[in-house]
Order: C-alpha cells, then structure tokens, then sequence
C-alpha cells in the first residue's frame, strides 16, 4: 500500500474512531447520571413522577423516567450506532497499524510469525468477551464486589500474558481493544435485546419484566467503569517512557487500570 494512502487511513480512521467514541462514551455517562439522579430524588421523597432539571444551550430541560410507553416503538429513540462504529473504526485501526503494519512482533519478547501473532490477537478479543459474557450471567454478576476481584485477576493475567506475547505497544492496545469490544457487544447483545422487549412488552400496554431493565442497567455501568481505562491504554501509544516501554510495563498498565475505575466511580456520583 502506498505510503500516503496508508497515512490518510490511519488519520481518517482515528479520527472517526475517536468522534464516534466521545458520542457514545458521552451518552453512556449521561443516561448513567441521570438514572443516580433519579434514585436520589426517589430517596429523598420526591413526587411519584419526579423531573431532573437542567440548564444547556440557553434553554432549561426537564427530564422525567417513565415506567410506561406513552408513544409507539417507532417514535422511541435508540441508541447504538455510535458503539458499532467506534469499535468498527477501532478493529479496522488495528489491522492497518498491527496486523498489516509492523509493530505488533517484537523478537525480544516472543519470537512467533505474524501469522500466530494475529491469531492470538484475535482470540484475545473474542475470548475476552465469551469470559465477560459468561460471567456476568454467573453467581459472581450478582455480586459487586465479587466481580470486581473476578476482572482484576482476569485483568491482571490477560495482561500479563499479552507482554509476553506482544510487542509492549500492541500488548496495551490489545487490552484496550478486549475493553472495547466488551463495551461494544454489551450494548449489541446484551442492552439492545433487553431494551427491544422492554419496548415491545410496554407497547402492548403491559408491564414489563424489572430484570430487564436491571440487565440493561448493569450493562451499561459496567461500561462506564470500562471507558475510562479504555482511553488510558489508547494514549499510551504516545508515551512509551512512561508506559510500555519501561521494565515496568505490566504493573503500570495495570494501576492505569485501576485508577481508571477509580476515576470511573468518581465521575458516576459526581
């Protein structure tokens, strides 16, 4: 590929990928917010039907949580399209750079052929989701604390295994790529499914199933705790002193991670 047309994919991709990211990572700590700010209201006593207020763009808003649909399914806005296309943007970026280019192999670390390498990688992002996935659906998705030790010694021995197979650059990408297609496949196969039935019990006027809604919601407070980690591992890219490139590369990126939930949680109850 000619060296120019490579430049301006890699510009044009990344920026596509970053536009689409600050849509959807916006709405996700958006809609989280406002959900706490209605539970708030609701232990403080408010009305049955209580309405957040705010000020933006000259106008003031005020936004109420209905348990009913008072218009029909098609009327409903959905949600979605910005999380297909930041992780389509993201998956495209890491084949140009990575898996075409020439940074995902370092001999001093693992001397694999690219061919292995790619499919470690690959693995890595649909394993990384099946674990979630499986998960979340297990004893451990009932309990907060249990599974947040469950995905820091996931975490932790991804990771660290990643290091040991990739260059220090593609093993930090690579585990923020595994956060970003969990992020993307919670919203497609686990948020977007619960809210069409929620959406289709409602429109025949009856009422739907609360763990529905729970599914839905711990999804997406998952991917909040997620997203901020997720932009730590990206920007990584830029500093390698600081990051991969030093001999502490695995507990750097893991208290990058850490002190991503940390500010995750944070940002939620501000």
């Amino acid at each position: 590929m000619d060296f120019s047309i490579r430049e301006w994919l890699n510009l044009g991709l990344r920026w596509f990928h970053v536009f689409a990211a600050i849509m959807w990572v916006g709405q996700t700590y958006y809609f989280t917010w406002l959900d706490l700010q209605f539970k708030r209201l609701e232990k403080a006593g408010s009305p049955m039907t209580p309405a957040v207020w705010m000020v933006h763009s000259g106008g003031f808003y005020a936004v109420e949580k209905e348990k009913s649909l008072m218009v029909s399914a098609s009327q409903v806005r959905w949600f979605r399209w910005e999380a297909l296309m930041t992780w389509l943007a993201g998956v495209l970026l890491l084949i140009l750079v990575y898996y075409m280019g020439s940074g995902l192999i370092d001999p001093d670390v693992a001397d694999i052929s690219k061919a292995a390498a790619v499919a470690i990688g690959i693995a890595a992002l649909v394993g990384g989701w099946i674990i979630y996935n499986v998960a979340i659906h297990s004893p451990l998705g009932r309990s907060q604390t249990a599974f947040a030790i469950f995905a820091f010694i996931m975490t932790a021995a991804v990771s660290w295994g990643l290091l040991h197979v990739f260059s220090g650059r593609a093993a930090y990408i690579h585990m923020g790529a595994i956060f970003g297609t969990i992020m993307t496949w919670n919203v497609w196969a686990g948020i977007l499914p619960a809210q069409r039935k929620m959406i289709a019990v409602a429109a025949a006027g009856e009422q739907f199933d609360p763990a529905l809604a729970a599914q839905a919601k711990l999804r997406s407070k998952h991917n909040t705790f997620l997203a901020v980690p997720v932009v730590f591992l990206m920007l990584s890219n830029h500093y390698p002193v600081a990051t991969y490139g030093n001999r502490y590369a695995w507990p750097v990126m893991l208290a990058l991670i850490v002190v991503g939930w940390i500010a995750a949680k944070i940002i939620r109850e501000a």
